[in-house]
């Protein structure tokens, strides 16, 4: 797994913006964490958004619950400020006018980061308590 370099980020440059994602996170895993990285490693400040989802066999987890398990990951890239966590409500989609003042930006992972599944992540969880 990709170690994170912990930057100050674009902070020190007295520029607050940040790289947004916006996931359900359930689990946060090795191919989230690879995406994050991708702006970290930039010195780019990341914001994570995790969508309000109902829980359900897909969503196993509150928007609460992985807001605590993010911040705990993350604490350290939180209190320097690189990194913020936040609920949003659920999404359908993203909509930009034309000439908007951000990127977008696509990242396409390695093979082994592309293999990885949060389905099948949980259905192990889920199998290790039975």
């Amino acid at each position: 797994m990709e170690t994170i370099i912990v930057k100050a980020g674009n902070k020190t440059n007295g520029n607050d913006k940040y790289a947004l994602f916006i996931g359900r996170w359930q689990p946060f895993h090795d191919g989230h964490q690879w995406l994050i990285n991708q702006q970290l490693n930039k010195g780019n400040n990341v914001c994570i958004a995790i969508r309000d989802v109902e829980q359900d066999e897909k969503n196993i987890w509150t928007s609460e619950e992985i807001q605590g398990m993010l911040e705990k990951r993350f604490w350290k890239e939180i209190q320097v400020g690189i990194i913020k966590v936040i609920c949003i409500p659920d999404i359908d989609s993203i909509n930009i006018g034309r000439d908007v003042g951000y990127d977008i930006i696509e990242h396409t992972p390695p093979p082994i980061i592309a293999t990885i599944s949060g389905t099948k992540i949980r259905e192990e969880l889920k199998n290790k308590t039975k």
